[in-house]
């Protein structure tokens, strides 16, 4: 019990004794399942999910999180089960711990199908509870903390992800803590290189820097004790990885980025926020356009504070956060923050009750994308942490993320919107569909009932939300379109019959032969090619019932060599060669019409189970014609041989169309041979009279 101490004592700040005695029992589980493993860098497995859990104990969660965390590799590594947790330690536990476990049981075609079906199971277990992904956080950052004891491929992996991924989720959730360590951790990983050079950099220039950071800060204090406000002052440094980010996408050099002095004010109470941000605009010249306000409009995540950006001494620019002590433990802990687990979505802090919010609008996406890369592509763009903030034309707030533009914005008030929109005015002026929009901007969405949603729209919306429902409106419009040429090809195949006098009872009947479940479906299979409007109409007219029930009937003579096929493109397999006297069966092949196999034929084998593909057909009674089929000859290969052969086939009365021969042993061979025959009868004639040759093994009629 000596590793649980330290988190013993933890827990005991905050929990009640009976509570830290149920956390002291899942230890005691989870020490005994783990015994005989060990970690990567040869430490008992153990310490790994005490770590995790003290990580969720520094941030004040409940009890059954820190238990959920100390038995969350359990039921994946050891032979304990969900049932066997929940027994123990209930089921909301167990849950969790379910919940958190990696999903290994599962099997994929490929390594990014395994991590996006991952990420997508962890995304929709963090909906159902969102105490999941913080022990997914936790557990990431420990893992993060150890990578040094993996392979270099393994690490930036694990590197790559955490930087995609469990980073952004983070910030999302506001856990600011947990994100700047992943951040730091996964570059570290990533870009070992890039990682070094730039932190010796950094210190290089923070020395530079000390003596102008003192005096401003000493220069903010003094104006602020001036007007009677009590604040804590910060000099903030600078987060290496988003040094490297903002290099890298806004393309600056480090003496830009690093050009930037930032400090922190926090005070008591929000009204307080906005004296300091008087007094600060009086002390130094506020730069226009660099003021935001997020205790107004909170970002999506929860976040509250003032922005300014000032121009300092010697005109350097100096940027601002001002916020509440409150607001400071948000920003650094965000959902986690004052803790109290609530169901109702009107409780819990801004933080719980737009992480909620926003996990349920990941819910919808999640029911109306196709497969999970699209999902996760359409989740990754939701992580994307800068926010902008416009009004509909009531004042109505709508969050998007930036670069979004009106599409995004109609999608964002309501589908019908995004469907039907046609143009947009951005305070009160025409304003083009694809063009960014800003934070404080007022939009205005011009709709028209007839109108729909534009392919190339695909190509500028930013929002998850928006591609998913255009593209589930697309895929819709296919659907009808598909539905439309089925109706006209089944009329057109209907003839003279009129396809609207066909009985309901007549079409239930065709749904059960070709196992589908409506009409509607039925048409749409016809419209996109994979079943034949004749085939269908045959159906309907109960031809093919007709067909199956008498054999024995003599039709009309026709030129036809197949009942049950006029009308119809027809060609008979070259896989198993059909002749007259052979059971028969027609596959319905787009493009090629019909192909008549024979029952037997490997290639339409389950042929019962696609009833829509395949229906009846049977030769007429008296074919014309000549049909070709191939037998298959084993000899001793004399002097001869093959002109005996040939001769014997003429006599039986038949051509041959083509020969093959192949050596099977020193002096046996195969002759393929194709021939012309009129049914069955002459073929086993010809058979027969091959069969009389000396030197013939065995002769038989070929089956591909």
């Amino acid at each position: 019990m000596y590793l649980f101490e330290g988190l013993r004592q933890q827990l005991t700040e905050y929990l009640p004794p009976e509570q830290v005695e149920r956390t002291a029992a899942a230890y005691r589980l989870a020490a005994e399942a783990h015994k005989p493993q060990k970690r990567s860098s040869g430490e008992p497995y153990i310490t790994h999910p005490v770590a995790v859990a003290s990580l969720l104990a520094d941030m004040r969660l409940d009890h059954e999180t820190i238990m959920a965390a100390l038995l969350h590799d359990v039921i994946e590594d050891t032979p304990f089960t969900q049932e066997d947790l929940a027994e123990q330690f209930g089921s909301t536990v167990a849950e969790l711990v379910e919940g958190v476990s990696k999903l290994d049981k599962l099997q994929f075609n490929s390594k990014e199908e395994l991590q996006t079906e991952n990420y997508r199971k962890m995304i929709m277990a963090m909906v159902h509870d969102i105490r999941v992904i913080l022990i997914k956080l936790a557990d990431r950052t420990h893992n993060m903390r150890t990578i040094g004891h993996l392979r270099p491929d393994k690490r930036r992996r694990i590197a790559r992800e955490t930087l995609e991924i469990y980073a952004p989720l983070a910030h999302r959730l506001g856990i600011h803590d947990i994100k700047n360590e992943l951040e730091l951790l996964g570059f570290h990983a990533l870009y070992p290189w890039r990682a070094r050079l730039l932190e010796s950099q950094v210190k290089m220039a923070r020395g530079n820097r000390r003596e102008l950071v003192e005096r401003v800060q000493q220069e903010i204090e003094k104006r602020l004790h001036d007007v009677g406000i009590k604040a804590r002052v910060l000099g903030r440094e600078k987060h290496l990885y988003s040094i490297y980010q903002k290099m890298l996408h806004k393309e600056l050099r480090f003496e830009q980025v690093m050009d930037i002095y930032a400090f922190r004010v926090i005070v008591d109470e929000v009204d307080t926020c906005y004296r300091v941000l008087g007094a600060l605009h009086n002390l130094y010249k506020p730069i226009e356009t660099r003021f935001k306000d997020y205790i107004a409009i909170p970002k999506s995540n929860g976040y509250q504070s003032l922005h300014t950006s000032l121009k300092g001494p010697y005109g350097i620019p100096v940027e601002v956060q001002i916020r509440t002590e409150e607001m400071n433990l948000m920003a650094d802990r965000g959902v986690a923050a004052h803790w109290l687990y609530k169901t109702e979505d009107s409780s819990g802090t801004t933080a719980q009750v737009r992480a909620r919010r926003w996990m349920q609008s990941l819910l919808e996406l999640q029911q109306s994308t196709g497969n999970a890369f699209e999902f996760i592509e359409n989740v990754k763009s939701e992580l994307f942490p800068e926010e902008i903030y416009v009004f509909t034309p009531e004042g109505r707030i709508i969050e998007l993320p930036q670069g979004a533009t009106p599409v995004d914005f109609a999608y964002a008030v309501h589908t019908d919107i995004g469907n039907t929109c046609i143009g947009a005015k951005v305070n009160h002026k025409v304003h083009s569909l694809s063009k960014p929009l800003e934070t404080g901007q007022t939009v205005e969405i011009k709709t028209a009932p007839g109108s729909r949603p534009n392919i190339a729209w695909l190509n500028f919306v930013v929002t998850g939300k928006a591609r998913a429902k255009i593209r589930q409106y697309l895929k819709g419009q296919e659907f009808r379109e598909a539905e439309n040429l089925g109706e006209r090809l089944l009329r057109a195949a209907l003839g003279p019959v009129n396809f609207d006098e066909i009985s309901a009872a007549e079409f239930t009947r065709v749904l059960h032969e070709v196992k589908l479940e409506s009409k509607e479906q039925l048409l749409r299979e016809i419209g996109l090619g994979n079943m034949m409007s004749i085939a269908i109409a045959k159906r309907l007219l109960g031809e093919l019932a007709q067909l199956k029930d008498d054999g024995s009937a003599s039709p009309v003579r026709s030129t036809l060599a197949i009942r049950g096929a006029e009308g119809l493109l027809m060609s008979f397999a070259k896989c198993c060669r059909p002749i007259p006297g052979d059971e028969i069966i027609a596959h319905v092949s787009p493009g090629k019409g019909l192909v008549v196999h024979r029952r037997e034929c490997k290639n339409v084998r389950g042929f019962e189970d696609e009833p829509g593909r395949y229906f009846p057909v049977q030769w007429e009674a008296n074919p014309d014609g000549e049909f070709i089929t191939e037998v298959r000859v084993e000899v001793i290969n004399h002097q001869g041989v093959l002109a005996k052969l040939t001769t014997a086939i003429a006599a039986a009365g038949c051509n041959i169309h083509g020969l093959k021969t192949e050596e099977l042993d020193a002096n046996i061979y195969y002759i393929d041979v194709a021939l012309t025959v009129r049914d069955r009868t002459q073929l086993a004639n010809v058979l027969r009279h091959i069969r009389k040759m000396p030197d013939v093994q065995r002769v038989w009629r070929l089956r591909k």
